[in-house]
């Protein structure tokens, strides 16, 4: 019953920050921008996305052998296809890591090993962001005009900056007592394996590599976007705009993130001097290339006959 009225209430703010999103957009603007669709740079938003999922799961295999639970490339790339399958339908990434996790504790991994994978590899996928953000900065910040913007944006940078270093050195911590106290010891155990992962020698410099250019993907997915509906908006921008939208609509308030990516996109780009319709029709041909990404991960849930063979439990290789 409480989850039903979760997902009912989640429905709400979608529908809400939408209508939030267009009240004030001409919508006979928006048919003639998708009438005048060009469908070459929509089929390579697609594809970018498409890529994404690819380059995602091969940081995620990385980690699940930290975690002592590890996957084919062939496994981790089939259940991240579901996992975005269910990000089309529960808020925001929440619905796919939980499935990942729960497909991975299906092989015999271990729920501990798989869920602990999940969370390294969202919490290393927010810290590459994070950097993105912060040392993009000096540029972004004389971008952004308006006032109540750039302290958006100082806010939003300063925030990340803090979860990620506390996150990073709660697990440097080297005090026992953080591996017993059931409050942090397991945030205490992520840490310690993302550090693991992130400061290997072999590990480190290719999920940091996969971390990056996932993120910057994000951009040329957008920027596809921009030139399918023949928007203004330069790769320069796009690339200072986008990674904190994207930050932004990491926030489980919507469904697959519809509307909150909508409301930001577009007052993004009003911050920055650009058209507000334009961030809107982006961030809606963004949604739709994500959604056909899903759709195709819909496929790969219905048609996946394989069953878990492993059996033997493992556990992270924390120690």
């Amino acid at each position: 019953m409480r989850t039903a009225f979760l997902l009912i209430v989640r429905i709400l703010i979608s529908a809400g920050l939408l209508y939030l999103s267009l009240r004030s957009i001409q919508f006979d603007a928006i048919r003639t921008r998708l009438g005048s669709l060009q469908w070459n740079w929509l089929l390579t938003t697609v594809l970018v996305t498409f890529l994404q999922v690819v380059l995602s799961a091969l940081r995620w295999r990385v980690v699940t052998e930290r975690c002592g639970a590890p996957l084919t490339d062939r496994e981790a790339f089939r259940f991240n296809m579901i996992g975005t399958f269910f990000n089309q339908t529960l808020p925001s990434t929440i619905g796919g890591d939980a499935v990942r996790l729960w497909l991975l504790g299906n092989t015999g991994a271990g729920w501990r090993a798989a869920t602990y994978s999940v969370l390294v590899d969202r919490a290393i996928g927010f810290i590459a962001l994070a950097l993105i953000v912060v040392f993009s900065l000096p540029w972004s910040y004389p971008l952004i005009a308006d006032p109540k913007g750039r302290w958006a944006l100082l806010l939003v940078d300063s925030a990340t900056v803090g979860i990620s270093s506390a996150f990073l050195l709660l697990g440097a911590m080297p005090w026992p007592w953080l591996k017993r106290w059931w409050p942090i010891r397991h945030a205490h155990a992520c840490g310690e394996i993302a550090n693991q992962v992130l400061f290997n020698r072999q590990a480190g410099p290719k999920v940091i590599t996969l971390s990056f250019t996932i993120h910057v993907l994000t951009i040329v997915t957008t920027w596809c976007a921009v030139h399918a509906v023949q928007a203004t908006a330069s790769f320069e921008q796009l690339f200072l705009l986008i990674p904190p939208i994207i930050l932004i609509t990491m926030l489980p308030v919507s469904i697959a993130g519809w509307g909150v990516r909508e409301a930001t996109m577009m007052v993004a780009f009003g911050y920055a001097g650009l058209a507000k319709i334009d961030g809107t029709m982006v961030s809606i041909i963004f949604g739709a290339a994500t959604f056909v990404v899903g759709a195709i991960g819909g496929i790969v849930w219905i048609t996946d006959s394989e069953r878990p063979i492993r059996n033997s439990a493992i556990v992270p290789k924390i120690d």
